[in-house]
């Protein structure tokens, strides 16, 4: 399984680019080089959205531990959920508002654009200077 690399999650993202579409939700652009790679980033909010696979991130509603090779998936899996929790801290820290999103939820696109649209228009904290 360690041979197995990632195509990437073009799916899902093109599931949330049909949903912002859809909703005529405007003004984000792809994979900006901030902390993390945020697949969608919406700049003048400061509002990053990422798509989160279940298997990857594991999701509590579906994610699965693989029956073999159980050691390598765990510690894979928690390390992948210990740098979700960090890239969330950074960009925060950075003035971003971040939003996660499970892949199992893209079926249920009015919610999802609910959320983020939700968060497009709340009015952005004032940064405090250290």
């Amino acid at each position: 399984m360690a041979a197995i690399r990632s195509t990437g999650n073009k799916d899902t993202e093109l599931a949330l680019i049909r949903i912002l579409r859809t909703h005529r939700l405007v003004g984000w652009r792809r994979h900006l080089p901030l902390a993390g790679r945020p697949d969608f980033v919406f700049r003048k909010q400061r509002v990053v959205v990422f798509v989160d696979g279940c298997f990857w991130h594991h999701c509590p509603k579906h994610g699965r531990h693989p029956g073999s090779n159980q050691a390598y998936w765990s510690h894979k899996i928690a390390r992948n959920k210990a740098r979700d929790r960090e890239v969330m801290k950074t960009l925060k820290n950075a003035g971003w508002r971040a939003l996660r999103i499970w892949e199992h939820e893209l079926s249920r696109g009015d919610a999802v654009a609910q959320r983020i649209g939700k968060l497009l228009i709340e009015e952005q904290p004032v940064l405090r200077r250290k």
